[in-house]
């Protein structure tokens, strides 16, 4: 198993590369600006990109997915129900992707977005379990992801929960790697620290371990901080629907 984490700091955000050595196959998870940074860590750990995948259809920044996907000729991957209006590949729940020895199960979480999946890993060379899962802006560390930037915020707080429940039913060991850190608007009470485990957070992460909706819905629906700027015309540019020059 290959994997590279990238902290962003403007926007704030989190980006991967992971992958299969043995076979060479990559995939990026949620790239940010300058595609230069992760066709070097392909180059250094001799891996080919073989997917390039955005979890959501982002509304704090501009996804670098779509440009690094056409500068490597790999597919760019989103839920097969996105609201795109340029091409992708579409995935839907329990689609797996192979990348060698190392495989993706895609899980769809919505709330955060409608559209959102997480992506469970599996390295087949050391268990036939998973390893660890990309939550994306669902799960973070210390808090889950807002969910009014699509939908209405009870609409998604509501969507939100069952999706939670999916993902604390992973095992404790389980590595919980995000899309977003501390200083992110897209989150309130987010730790510093960029992983965490599915058994620390449904011990302590004080939102994952509401189980019961409606207080769930109360606590995702209050101190939500201001939206992103520009989130609606960002979410715009991310589906394709109006271009960077307009």
């Amino acid at each position: 198993m290959i994997l590279r984490q990238f902290l962003h700091t403007d926007p704030v955000a989190i980006s991967y590369l992971f992958g299969c050595g043995g076979q060479s196959a990559a995939a990026v998870v949620d790239p940010v600006g300058d595609i230069d940074r992760y066709l070097r860590a392909a180059d250094e750990t001799g891996m080919a990109i073989h997917y390039v995948i955005d979890t959501h259809i982002h509304a704090d920044h501009l996804s670098a997915g779509r440009r690094l996907a056409d500068a490597v000729g790999a597919p760019y991957v989103l839920f097969a129900e996105a609201p795109a209006a340029a091409p992708f590949k579409g995935v839907r729940d329990g689609d797996v992707l192979e990348l060698g020895n190392v495989v993706a199960e895609v899980l769809h979480t919505p709330g955060h977005t409608p559209e959102h999946v997480s992506l469970l890993i599996t390295d087949r060379t050391r268990a036939s379990e998973p390893w660890f899962v990309f939550s994306g802006h669902t799960l973070m560390v210390g808090d889950l992801g807002r969910t009014e930037l699509a939908v209405s915020a009870e609409e998604g707080a509501r969507t939100l929960f069952r999706s939670i429940a999916r993902l604390k039913a992973l095992p404790d060991h389980v590595e919980v790697l995000p899309g977003a850190y501390s200083g992110s608007v897209c989150g309130r009470r987010l730790s510093g620290k960029p992983s965490s485990t599915i058994g620390f957070e449904r011990r302590y992460n004080e939102a994952f371990r509401i189980d019961d909706e409606e207080a769930f819905v109360r606590a995702m629906l209050a101190d939500v901080p201001d939206a992103p700027a520009q989130a609606a015309e960002l979410r715009a540019l991310n589906s394709g629907f109006t271009s960077a020059a307009a």
